[in-house]
């Protein structure tokens, strides 16, 4: 029983599922129109733009071998904040747009199957220079952020959807990636699913390179309690659903 449970979750990990999938059917295929690359959001809400990447230069001086070598999770922060710049520089790195192509594609920081590109970023800011405590999210075409809603208790509320990792609520910044799966479904249908939490990793990579470059750390959290922190963001976890995490601060 026990080997059949590991055999249901393994075959995850393969892809055999995609010579099951009958490619011409895809909703791409069959000349249904590409969901957007970036989630829609009400006018009324607040839009904060960010730094450009092209002013961004001076933030560091590290090289890619230092980043590589110094990598490591960092779960013991300051109680310092970090600038806008900083965040700037750390979304544009993780989900920041190199060349729009078209309604539905464009060129990201990051690989992406296809370039689907199918996670938004969402932000609960704790210390972060000149942003109120509370929940953001990226919008990569703009390079900007918007105020889902302001939440001085948005650290208690990421420890509590994240098991009590206590020292979450020391990080300046948790970023928080959640998965819209039709991006990804509406090219490469039932073979969608295993190639977006691969997009993550890549995600997440660039998070803990960039962290090093500006000095500061991060550690990714992929233990979480699915339904409460989708709550926390605002999403309906069918259509949208957070996959992953990781705190950001000046490390002690």
């Amino acid at each position: 029983m026990q080997e059949s449970k590991f055999a249901q979750h393994r075959y995850f990990l393969k892809d055999s599922i995609r010579k099951t999938v009958n490619f011409s059917r895809t909703d791409q295929n069959l000349g249904l129109p590409p969901p957007t690359i970036e989630k829609p959001y009400q006018n009324d809400k607040k839009v904060i733009p960010m730094i450009p990447p092209s002013d961004l230069a001076d933030l560091y001086t590290i090289t890619l071998q230092s980043a590589i070598n110094n990598r490591q999770s960092r779960r013991q922060f300051k109680r310092e904040s970090i600038s806008s710049a900083e965040l700037s520089f750390l979304l544009w790195a993780t989900q920041g747009i190199r060349q729009p192509i078209d309604y539905g594609h464009a060129l990201r920081t990051v690989p992406s199957a296809g370039a689907r590109h199918a996670l938004e970023t969402y932000l609960a800011v704790l210390n972060v220079e000149n942003l109120g405590a509370g929940f953001y999210r990226y919008l990569p075409v703009s390079h900007s952020i918007i105020v889902e809603r302001l939440d001085s208790l948005a650290g208690q509320k990421i420890t509590r959807a994240t098991f009590h990792q206590n020292w979450m609520a020391d990080a300046a910044v948790v970023f928080i990636w959640a998965a819209i799966p039709y991006r990804m479904e509406w090219r490469y249908g039932l073979a969608a699913h295993r190639v977006i939490l691969l997009d993550a990793g890549h995600v997440c990579q660039n998070l803990y390179l960039a962290c090093e470059a500006i000095g500061a750390g991060t550690c990714a959290v992929a233990a979480y309690d699915q339904e409460q922190m989708d709550q926390v963001l605002g999403v309906d976890g069918d259509d949208e659903f957070a996959i992953y995490a990781a705190a950001v601060g000046r490390p002690r």
